[in-house]
């Protein structure tokens, strides 16, 4: 029998909507990491996005997510609500607390790395767990030289070695490149602004939690 942790990555974000991008780079992460899911932690309010206008409901957001994670290892969760967090830091200490036979890794794309030093606490997020950065086309330069980029330093992992990373002391980094992918939350919105009536009347299941939000 296998008593391993399961190895699971947290790919955080608005996803307003979620759309192929999204799957396309969690399905990348999920080979290169060698992870048993992925999963995707539907913000119910993210604290650097505070007053935007075009943001849906937490319940439209998890319903698109859930319907483009069908059919694979990707479970959508709006666990934070649940959990009351508003900061990732806080988020990640009360996951691994609730869950101790999984391993985290939490992934993001290099536009986030850009500006990780933004986010509140975000050593304490570093020294947590791994953290594997995805390349996203225009931003690689800004990633390269964030602040955050110069703190890890040394502790800037191998790509060829990302697989291992459940081994890793923290703080630790590993960057991630695949094919780029030019689909973006903000263009499909411009296509269609009312994109979240279509789950008006949804009943949505968390994936994580099993709660519904209707």
């Amino acid at each position: 029998m296998n008593n391993r942790p399961v190895r699971t990555g947290l790919l955080g974000g608005s996803f307003n909507p979620a759309h192929r991008g999204h799957r396309a780079i969690s399905l990348f992460a999920m080979e290169a990491l060698g992870l048993d899911e992925i999963w995707w932690m539907v913000s119910p309010g993210n604290p650097l996005k505070a007053g935007a206008s075009d943001m849906a409901s937490l319940k439209a957001r998890l319903a698109s997510a859930r319907k483009m994670s069908r059919r694979s290892r990707i479970r959508a969760t709006a666990i934070e609500s649940q959990l009351g967090t508003r900061y990732t830091v806080d988020t990640l200490s009360k996951l691994r607390k609730r869950h101790p036979r999984r391993e985290f890794i939490w992934i993001m794309g290099a536009d986030n790395l850009a500006n990780f030093h933004r986010w509140h606490r975000w050593r304490d997020i570093a020294r947590q767990m791994p953290i594997a950065v995805i390349a996203r086309p225009g931003y690689d330069g800004a990633a390269i030289t964030a602040p955050a980029m110069a703190w890890f330093g040394h502790r800037v992992r191998p790509r060829d070695q990302a697989s291992d990373w459940t081994r890793w002391s923290m703080p630790a980094l590993v960057q991630l490149r695949f094919r780029p992918d030019p689909r973006s939350a903000t263009a499909l919105r411009r296509g269609d602004p009312d994109w979240s009536l279509d789950y008006a009347d949804a009943i949505v299941r968390d994936a994580v939690t099993r709660q519904v939000l209707a």
